[in-house]
């Protein structure tokens, strides 16, 4: 830094600036806790609509819902764009503390673009997503293994089914919703807080006598005569010219929860005991494995260097086998070095930004409440992480002789990130023409363009000026101008083969956690357990450190010099196996049926899969270059 005229203190501020900037995206402004008084009129907002079947969201007023006289969008931040919410006002409005009963929010007849838009959402199995106090809506249900209750995230928009005996299957929508407010009171300044926000939905063919006008009674469903919707009544059909009337209850229920802890019943995950218990589990199991690896690597290495060490003459040396013999070859520029350049610089970048965003999140920064704020951290610290990037890839290139910086510099800088964009490009194109709020708007396109260029592209130049600048890595042997021969391999030291096996330990490492993760964005559902994630974030350094370097020590005992690629896929090769784990995962616990869904589940996962790879890999890359250049220079070289 010193070169570009930045003292090591201003570098230091520089970094505070950046994660003060970070820490900032994570939290919420304005989510202090709002105390509301008896009286108080209580909005809900809407949120997009959701369905598991089809991974596609849309707008609350896609479809012909009762509308607020004026439609307005909440301020949203660069994640929640990302993740298709989209968050409007709504016509239902509650008073704190007040009851209400048999409330019409309107009165529709549907058309036959109408019913059908219903009808192919009842299919899709749509939810509808409401907030209140930014807290979500929720529906209660009891599950017959468990003694707790579950909570489901949105009601459904309707459903299919048979009624009155008919056979034919007919679709009914949910246009009576019974809501249920729990809030903590204050005793002594008689405020209150909410802490809860849950449905009841009901599908409701609603009476009433005479011509409809702002004063007309419903017959199956009067406040005055204290009668509300009951499971009874005769659901609603969805058809053509059908009259739907929406209406809705409100009741209050003071509760014992307070306000810090009312995201508790959202965060609960219903196969809570066998999470825990398969963390711990793959702890034990990888810790164990760790131990056995490191003590073996030590014992065996110790006795090598002392038995090298211990030879005197060159005739003796001639007749030994091993590690040492290529010694002259081992850090030979490999084929493809610029690619392997730019690989690792790269790694360097997405290592940085998963560790940080982990450390922020274990430390409880990351707040459930903050929509899109893990999403725009991340975003940030890509982009600021370049300057790393640009400077690994740099070092790398000079130690391979290389004079080029700049050609390598562009490479790392819109390689990985050109071939992600163009990816997430071509899936937006699908996600457009499906007519989805999950579309990134056009001006939020070109918004992650700038970041690209703007900040990105000139701190990754930054980095790899600074890296090229310093003196090159010196190797702690003379690389010989001859190529040794490689001796014919066994046939379990094939490139192939070893690559494979190295990848699995590092894959079953992380594929418990992976399960609900994969819970988490393809079945809408929070996932908040950091602390474990960051603890196998841990393990999963450590198992690719590890078994990159017993394979790579193997290869080198066969006196195979050609380690710097092999280093990197051996751990790199665990993407495969998350790939082909995300494909079973779609077969066996998914019920996606539309190819256009389909498309895009492999679409991500082919992204996140890529970046595992790269993460993997850059790990595994510098574990096995940190192992050599020791190994070499404990050795006495003539």
């Amino acid at each position: 830094m010193e070169a570009l005229g930045i003292r090591p203190h201003g570098c230091v501020i520089l970094m505070l600036l950046l994660l003060v900037t970070v820490a900032h995206s994570f939290y919420l402004p304005g989510v202090a806790p709002k105390d509301f008084f008896r009286g108080n009129l209580l909005k809900v907002k809407v949120n997009k609509l959701t369905s598991v079947k089809t991974q596609l969201p849309y707008s609350y007023y896609s479809l012909p819902y009762c509308k607020p006289e004026k439609i307005v969008d909440s301020a949203e931040n660069l994640g929640e764009v990302l993740r298709g919410d989209r968050i409007e006002n709504s016509p239902y409005v509650f008073k704190m503390r007040e009851p209400q009963m048999c409330n019409v929010v309107c009165r529709i007849t549907l058309n036959a673009k109408d019913a059908k838009e219903f009808k192919e959402k009842i299919d899709d199995a749509y939810r509808v997503n409401m907030i209140l106090d930014n807290l979500p809506l929720v529906v209660p249900y009891k599950r017959p293994d468990l003694d707790s209750l579950v909570y489901q995230h949105g009601f459904d928009v309707g459903l299919k089914g048979q009624y009155a005996g008919r056979p034919e299957e007919k679709y009914f929508i949910n246009n009576h919703l019974t809501f249920t407010v729990k809030y903590h009171k204050d005793e002594e300044t008689d405020a209150a807080r909410i802490v809860g926000f849950e449905v009841k939905p009901f599908s409701v063919k609603h009476d009433y006598e005479g011509k409809w006008d702002e004063k007309t009674r419903l017959t199956t469903c009067d406040p005055h005569a204290k009668r509300t919707v009951t499971s009874s009544e005769s659901p609603q059909e969805v058809e053509d010219k059908k009259e739907i009337i929406f209406t809705y209850d409100v009741e209050f229920q003071e509760s014992e929860v307070k306000w810090a802890s009312r995201w508790d019943t959202y965060l609960y995950m219903a196969d809570d005991q066998i999470h825990w218990f398969s963390i711990v589990n793959s702890l034990m199991i990888v810790l164990f494995l760790s131990g056995m690896v490191a003590m073996i690597m030590l014992r065996t290495l110790y006795r090598d260097i002392a038995k090298y060490n211990q030879l005197e003459t060159q005739e003796e040396a001639q007749e030994e086998t091993g590690w040492k013999l290529v010694h002259g070859d081992v850090f030979r520029p490999p084929t493809n070095s610029d690619l392997l350049c730019v690989y690792v610089g790269t790694g360097v970048q997405f290592f940085g930004m998963i560790l940080v965003t982990m450390i922020f999140a274990a430390l409880g920064f990351l707040s459930p409440s903050n929509r899109g704020g893990l999403m725009t951290a991340m975003l940030l610290l890509w982009v600021f992480m370049g300057l790393f990037a640009g400077y690994a890839s740099a070092r790398l290139y000079k130690m391979f002789k290389g004079t080029e910086w700049k050609k390598i510099t562009l490479q790392t800088a819109f390689m990985f990130p050109g071939i992600l964009f163009a990816i997430f490009f071509v899936l937006n194109a699908l996600i457009w023409g499906e007519e989805s709020s999950g579309a990134v708007p056009f001006g939020t396109m070109i918004v992650l363009v700038l970041m690209w260029f703007g900040i990105s592209v000139p701190l990754v130049f930054v980095g790899s000026y600074v890296g090229f600048k310093k003196p090159a890595i010196e190797a702690p042997v003379k690389t010989n101008k001859i190529p040794r021969q490689i001796p014919e391999q066994a046939w379990y030291m094939n490139p192939i083969f070893s690559i494979l096996i190295g990848g699995i330990l590092p894959f079953g490492a992380v594929f418990i956690e992976l399960f609900f993760i994969l819970t988490s964005i393809w079945l809408h559902q929070f996932y908040y357990i950091f602390g474990f994630l960051f603890l196998v974030f841990i393990i999963l350094i450590v198992t690719c450190a590890e078994i990159t370097v017993v394979l790579c020590y193997f290869q080198l005992c066969s006196e195979d010099y050609l380690w710097w690629w092999r280093s990197y896929l051996t751990s790199g090769s665990s993407a495969l196996y998350l790939f082909l784990y995300a494909a079973f995962y779609f077969f066996t616990k998914l019920n996606i049926t539309k190819p256009v869904s389909g498309i895009l589940y492999f679409g991500y996962m082919l992204i996140g899969s890529y970046a595992f790879f790269v993460l993997t890999g850059t790990i595994g890359f510098y574990a096995c270059f940190w192992f050599t250049r020791l190994i070499y220079s404990s050795v006495k070289i003539d």
